[in-house]
């Protein structure tokens, strides 16, 4: 299993920011407060769906057949993560 970057604090439940990073080839830092990007925010099942709706051109019906799933029920997957990233775009402002 893949080691996924934590997305809330485990303490309070608010959503984390990245504080540093770091070039892994000459080891320079960089500090701040920088939000997490929209899609980092997804959960995995979803990131999944986003990169296949992108290799299928945004084809619901190819991925539907891809997925095995009727393309009804990909449309309706496809409305929810919509609605999920408009309110999160909403909460960022």
């Amino acid at each position: 299993m893949e080691n996924r970057m934590p997305l809330n604090c485990p303490s309070c439940d608010k959503t984390l920011e990245v504080s540093t990073l770091k070039c892994p080839g000459c080891e320079t830092t960089v500090n701040g407060n920088f939000p997490l990007p929209l899609l980092a925010s997804l959960t995995n099942d979803e990131q999944s769906f986003i990169v296949e709706f992108v290799k299928s051109s945004g084809s619901l019906k190819e991925m539907a057949r891809h997925l095995g799933l009727s393309y009804p029920s990909v449309r309706n997957r496809l409305d929810e993560l919509i609605e999920k990233i408009k309110a999160t775009e909403n909460q960022r402002q």
